[in-house]
């Protein structure tokens, strides 16, 4: 199990909720053909997937800590 800091955890998982909304608002003005939209929700989701990647990155870089043999 790898160590987290609760704002890895705050951005990992309202980052996954935001991505579903993205992906749905991408969806939706698609076939409404709305670009602008298209282009808001596709930038927006492509945000979010660095910031989520970092705050893994992030998490999994802080090491084991000592570790215990038992």
């Amino acid at each position: 199990m790898v160590p987290t800091t609760p704002l890895d955890v705050i951005h990992i998982r309202l980052g996954s909720y935001a991505l579903v909304f993205c992906l749905a608002v991408l969806v939706l003005s698609l076939m409404t053909r709305l670009w602008w939209l298209t282009a808001i929700a596709a930038f927006l989701g492509v945000f979010v997937v660095i910031d989520i990647i970092r705050a893994s990155r992030r998490q999994s870089s802080l090491g084991g800590g000592p570790q215990s043999e038992g």
